[in-house]
């Protein structure tokens, strides 16, 4: 039996969702990835994080497809080497993303830099990579991104036994979930609307205490402290440009609260190098150029609860050990997040607490 919903998905703010030509597209695989990384969250939660990874990996790999269990069998009792996903998935349109020039959005203003001698463009502070610097201002790297505002319905089928978490996955992608390129900077927000009698569907928010979240090395649920959940809101915006500013000025307030007494190749990770690797000009021998490290402090734009015509920015920690081969220091990587909780926690800081 299979059970179909149907969402209205409209990106808040500009996606990078490149295809085989790097050019934005809507494409379902990117919306596949974010609900399997939810899922596995919902997943984390109804089993109240006491996870068996093994056991995760094969249920997640006979719902959402695979190339590797060992145990697969048929109907029939026949070993499988590989499975199609039993997620069905599809867009009403493929088409290319409207926004084609960053110039024709205008200037987003610039932000100060203690690191760097002049103001930078909020903008490629956030987005380095998918946009890039080009005569004297942002430019996009590829052809085209899928502008704010635009929207597609997203259909999916899935098996009835598995709806729940299935739907529970989705309803914690609409809260915090983002797609595409610096997506953890907030870019690819997204915002999924029951269409088509699915019912709305809302989930209580099982987060974890920090630092025992710290015991596992995958993102795995929200973290919280002794006072709550571990995400924070802006005050509301009129839009999106002057919002991402705003983050833009929060991130690099944290960040250089971290200052290096080394510069490339370091014989050992300084503090700030636990938020996030590689950071230009400040790698670390042991771990190379090539070693990656996302950060688990994510950025997500949604509407504002009271007042929907505005826009909110939404940080929330994702704690989770570094894995084993940056050789993680408990000890220094707890340390380091705490400072950055008191850091957002600060009068000063233009966040607050929320619940949800």
């Amino acid at each position: 039996m299979m059970k179909k919903l149907e969402y209205i998905v409209t990106f808040v703010t500009p996606a990078f969702l490149g295809n085989a030509e790097q050019s934005a597209q809507w494409r379902t695989p990117p919306f596949k990835a974010l609900l399997r990384q939810w899922w596995r969250v919902a997943y984390a939660a109804e089993r109240r994080f006491m996870v068996k990874l093994d056991e995760m990996r094969r249920e997640e790999g006979l719902l959402f497809g695979h190339a590797w269990l060992d145990d697969d069998k048929d109907e029939k009792g026949n070993k499988v080497a590989a499975r199609k996903s039993a997620v069905r998935m599809r867009l009403n349109r493929w088409d290319e993303g409207k926004l084609k020039s960053w110039q024709s959005l205008g200037n987003m203003g610039k932000v100060s830099h203690p690191e760097v001698k002049a103001p930078v463009g909020s903008d490629l502070y956030l987005g380095y990579g998918p946009l890039n610097y080009s005569g004297g201002g942002t430019a996009l790297k590829a052809n085209a991104a899928i502008q704010a505002g635009e929207s597609a319905k997203l259909s999916l089928a899935v098996p009835e036994a598995s709806s729940t978490l299935i739907e529970q996955a989705l309803w914690l992608m609409d809260r915090f979930g983002a797609a595409g390129g610096r997506s953890r900077n907030g870019w690819g927000s997204l915002s999924l609307a029951p269409a088509e009698g699915t019912l709305p569907i809302s989930c209580p928010l099982r987060s974890r205490p920090w630092e025992q979240a710290l015991t596992l090395d995958w993102p795995h649920a929200i973290g919280q402290d002794t006072s709550g959940l571990l995400i924070w809101q802006t005050q509301p915006f009129e839009d999106w440009k002057a919002l991402m500013k705003e983050l833009a000025t929060i991130k690099i307030g944290l960040r250089t609260k971290f200052r290096f007494t080394t510069g490339k190749n370091a014989e050992r990770p300084e503090a700030r190098h636990w938020l996030s690797y590689p950071v230009t000009n400040h790698s670390v021998k042991p771990w190379g150029n090539n070693a990656r490290l996302p950060n688990s402090l994510r950025f997500k734009v949604r509407q504002d609860k009271q007042e929907p015509k505005k826009l909110c920015g939404v940080i929330f920690h994702m704690p989770c050990l570094p894995p084993k081969e940056f050789r993680p220091d408990p000890q220094s990587i707890s340390s380091v997040w705490q400072q950055v909780h008191d850091y957002l926690d600060r009068e000063s800081t233009p966040v607050t607490r929320i619940a949800d």
